[in-house]
């Protein structure tokens, strides 16, 4: 269990901390158009960096999407089983789909990342950015991810087991507890 608090640490850490990135990319697209619209001058390598943007929230918070078990599945049906059921489901899940898919994606994503990397891959886009740093977000996001994946199995298995509590059983909802987190943080400023 220390490795999986560790774990989870880590993934809370990095997705309060990226998660601010989806302002930036924002601000980019904003301030991209208003001088599009004002100037007539338009940039590549400011709309490719609003994709990568984009691409860093998507790719390296969804394992933090992951722990707070806010990952996309039917909730309506999920809630009408059985708390034993819901648990194996959760385990089946991360066993035999998610950890297999995020190791394809890393083994694929590896030489997709590396050729990029050796060749310093530029845009095709004239004025845009270098291509290998983006192609490493795959790597990095579903390597984060399947080892967030295995955290939640260990969970799991120790909730079934009567080891710990269940961590997602809560009165309010995620988007709930992240409110309060705010609301407690800007207060202690």
């Amino acid at each position: 269990m220390p490795v999986s608090r560790a774990v989870d640490a880590f993934t809370t850490w990095l997705g309060r901390n990226l998660a601010w990135l989806i302002l930036a990319a924002v601000l980019v697209s904003a301030i991209n158009a208003v001088i599009r619209k004002l100037f007539d001058i338009s940039s590549n390598s400011w709309l490719e960096l609003q994709w990568v943007l984009f691409g860093v929230v998507f790719l390296l918070c969804s394992p933090w999407t992951l722990l707070a078990n806010e990952h996309i599945r039917i909730d309506i049906v999920n809630s009408m089983m059985p708390k034993r059921v819901r648990n194996w489901i959760d385990v089946v899940g991360h066993a035999l789909f998610l950890a297999p898919w995020c190791i394809i994606m890393i083994i694929t994503g590896l030489p997709f990342f590396w050729r990029s990397a050796m060749i310093n891959e530029q845009s095709g886009n004239a004025g845009g950015l270098p291509q290998w740093p983006s192609k490493s977000l795959v790597l990095l996001g579903f390597t984060l991810l399947l080892v967030q994946g295995l955290s939640e199995l260990i969970k799991r298995l120790a909730v079934m087991r009567g080891f710990i509590p269940d961590p997602h059983e809560s009165s309010i909802s995620a988007l709930e507890a992240e409110v309060e987190r705010t609301v407690e943080a800007i207060e202690q400023r």
